[in-house]
Order: C-alpha cells, then structure tokens, then sequence
C-alpha cells in the first residue's frame, strides 16, 4: 500500500484586507483578506515551514529518500531549491532532490513523481509553495494569496492510500508568464472557463470514475482546484456531484495560493476525514490530474500538526496597501544610506553549511553545554574540542532580552533584535519577526523559523531568526 504518509501547511502571519485595495483605487471588493508573506519570506522559506510542520507530526526527517519542492515563484531561474530545503531538513547527501515548475499542476506533479517513488520503498517530502505577485489594480491582486503545503508519501504507516489517478494534457493558454516578466497574464475568463478549465477537469474526473468503477455517491469529498468559488462550482453539475461534496476554499481568508492551493485543500480535508473516506482530488493547468486516495485507520494516530483552525487564528490583519506594495517591491522607495550589502562568502558558507542551514551547534560532551554557533572550546568548563553535533531546529526558547533598532535598514522598521534562551541550554542572536512591539515581552515563548536575510548579485542568504510560540 502507497500514500499519504503525513501532511503539514503553512500560511503567513500577514492579512491585507481587500478592503484596502478597492479603497486605493476607489473600487468596490469581495469581503476577506489575503495572507501576504513578510518581506523576508518567499516560496523557499514558507516551504520550509511548511515541511517542518509536516515533519513534525511524524518525529523525524532522517527517514526521507527524497525532496521534491513544486512552485512557479522559485528564488532561483537556475539553481535548486529542493537540495536547500534538505539541507535545512538535515536530510541532504544521498537522496534524490527536484524541482518542478513552469505550471500551477507542478504539485501535482511532484506528488505522482512522489508516489511512484513510494512504490519502490521510498519515502519522499513533497513542498508546495507560492508567492505569486500580479498587477496593480487587477482581479488577481485581490485573489491571490501566499502559501505553502508539505506531504510526505511513502508505503508504511499510510494514512491515506493512493488508489489512482488519471491524466489529461493540453496546451492551452489561459495563463502565463514568460521567463523576463514578473506578472502572470491572463486570458478571457468566460473563454478559459469554457473551453480550458471545466472541460479538462470534468475529462479527468470522468476517466478516473470510469477506469476504477466508481460512482458520484461513494465519494466522500471532492478537492478541486479553483482560483475562484465560480470555477470550483462550475465543474460540479457536469462531473454530477452535489456542492455538499466540495471542499470549502480558502480563498476568502488566504486568497487563491497557486501551486499550493490544491495540496492545502487535500490537508484541510484530511483533518475531519474519517477511515475509509474516499477523496477525490483534482488539479488544473495546462489538462488536469484526477487522484483518488481511500482514508486509511492511521488518520487518526497522525501527530497534531499545526492546522488550519491555527493559521486562521494566527495572524496580524493592519497591513496598510502602501506596506504591501513595499513588501511586493512593487514600488521605489529611496535605498538605505549605508554601505552597500556584500554576497556571502560561498566556500565559506558551504563548510559552515550546517550551522547556517539547519541550525546545527556544538554541545560540549565534558559538561553537556549547548553552544552556537558551534565552538570549539566550551564557556562553561573551558573543555577544549570536546564538541559534538547538536541541532536547534524545534527547541523551545525564551526570549531572554530585546531592542528595538531603528537605525538599521528594514522594510518593516524597527528591527527587533533579540537575544534567545533555549530550553536544555543555549543561547542565540538573532531577530523578533511577526510581533508587534506592545507584544514583546522578556520571558515570551519563541521558536525558530527559517527567513530570508538578504540578496547580493543573485544570491539569496538565508538563515534563521524566531516569532513568537503559540502552542
């Protein structure tokens, strides 16, 4: 048996209410808001959290054969993101890394690669995630949101096994961007809707009910899909399924999330599914993916990730439209007057790779201090190079005290520049994001999350900074 092995999600801090764009431009807009990653997140980063989140409810990445990362906003044109995000899940070496992009199916894509993978005792983390910007004063700034989903697949302990899945593929223009532009176009709605989207995925649907002998009524819940509400629903009455069925959209609270919108929809579903549920899960772009899952008993021994409930809850909504254009670089704003920013060091970075990537310190085997970075003589008994390995990632901390700075360059300003306890030893310096300042209180639970620091001639510099802990 081959599946669904664990699942996790991820969805930003940040709201903008719709509000604010119509009153820009003195429109009327639907109610709701929309997740709006922070300046120092993107595709790369809300993956990570996301397969972090995933990783947590099973206990370990150590087990992983593979990390396939799908989106159509990735950092880099050319260079991998999959064999970064192993590295910060401690998992890089001998494993198979990939990327697939180029369409909003690309999720889809990595989850049958996935699958076919577990087929051969495999087990692979899947990560979807989007950051997709689009033009000012247009039906999609409104709609879109970001996001990010993680699945791991594999053929022990499944929670939701694979039974099928059938494909069709077209080349159709609907939507696209080109590789030197940063907005997507988009063709005529009516026109798209017509002859592209309820065609290829009633197509899809169809074919799979057909070659498995199943009918409308054993399905349990239906994941579509849709950049809106009237394209989920417009697939139902020619596919023959009732709108009891469909599984509710995120859109209203997050906004539609590209690549990643169908595998959170899939995780929405699989927390109030139940043994024996039968799924249906369809994907759109460029044809359609139809995948049927069967919910398995080990639903119900999954570990308590982060859901949805979580991130609806989660969140800070005061975001003006001005901040949001500055965050989206989708305006010029004078530059800071300081020395100007120099790569990281790249030999350098890749034998500190470890430290930098997955939060990995040094712990004196002598006194058992925890150090980081690592050390090579121990601050508390002075031991020399009795140091081994210990990693951060996932311990509760402390903020043991703060400043406010505002001198330092920030599209969020002040820094909070923060010094962290951790818990069993340990101590770090770094910064306080997704708090307000009336937050900030010495004592606060905190945890790690992975961020972007800067970029110099093309280069992202990542590292690891913390937010305030809720659980």
């Amino acid at each position: 048996m081959v599946g669904i092995t664990s699942y996790g999600m991820y969805l930003p801090f940040n709201r903008l209410e719709r509000i604010h764009i119509g009153q820009a431009f003195g429109k009327r807009t639907p109610h709701g808001e929309k997740a709006v990653a922070n300046y120092d997140e993107d595709s790369l980063t809300m993956a990570v959290s996301a397969a972090i989140n995933c990783i947590g409810t099973k206990g370990s990445a150590t087990a992983l054969n593979g990390v396939y990362f799908a989106s159509t906003t990735p950092p880099n044109r050319e260079k991998q993101a999959a064999a970064h995000i192993a590295s910060v899940l401690n998992v890089d070496g001998h494993i198979r890394t990939s990327d697939f992009n180029s369409t909003l199916r690309s999720g889809t894509n990595a989850m049958l690669a996935a699958l076919d993978a577990a087929r051969h005792d495999e087990e692979i983390l899947v990560t979807a995630a989007d950051c997709r910007p689009a033009y000012a004063d247009s039906s999609y700034e409104i709609s879109f949101g970001d996001g990010a989903a993680a699945f791991t697949f594999g053929n022990h302990d499944v929670i939701a096994e694979y039974i099928d899945s059938y494909s069709v593929s077209y080349d159709f223009y609907d939507v696209w961007c080109s590789s030197d532009e940063k907005y997507p176009h988009f063709f005529d709605e009516k026109f798209s809707l017509d002859k592209g989207y309820v065609p290829f995925t009633v197509e899809s649907i169809k074919g799979l009910m057909k070659r498995n002998d199943i009918t409308q009524e054993q399905i349990a819940k239906i994941v579509i899909d849709a950049p809106s509400d009237r394209h989920a629903m417009s697939i139902l009455r020619p596919a023959g399924f009732s709108p009891g069925l469909l599984q509710e959209s995120l859109i209203k609270d997050f906004g539609y999330t590209g690549t990643a919108n169908a595998l959170l929809l899939l995780a929405c579903t699989l927390e109030k599914s139940r043994p024996g549920d039968l799924i249906l899960y369809v994907s759109y772009g460029e044809g359609s993916d139809a995948v049927l899952f069967k919910v398995c008993e080990n639903v119900n021994n999954i570990g308590s990730g982060r859901g949805l409930d979580y991130f609806k809850n989660n969140k800070k909504n005061d975001m003006n439209y001005e901040k949001y254009l500055k965050w989206k670089k989708m305006m010029v704003f004078d530059p800071p007057r300081r020395m100007a920013l120099t790569r990281s060091n790249l030999p350098d970075f890749y034998r500190k790779r470890k430290k930098n990537l997955s939060c990995q310190g040094s712990k004196c085997t002598e006194c058992g201090t925890p150090h980081y970075p690592p050390s090579m003589v121990c601050v508390k008994c002075k031991a020399i190079e009795k140091m081994e390995p210990y990693s951060f990632k996932g311990r509760h901390a402390k903020l043991a005290t703060f400043a406010f700075d505002y001198v330092a360059f920030s599209e969020d300003s002040p820094n909070i520049v923060a010094v962290v306890d951790f818990e069993g030893g340990g101590r770090m310096f770094t910064y306080l994001m997704d708090c307000a300042m009336n937050d900030v209180v010495i004592g606060m639970p905190v945890e790690l999350t992975y961020r972007k620091i800067f970029s110099v001639d093309g280069i992202h510099t990542y590292s690891w900074k913390c937010v305030p802990s809720n659980h």
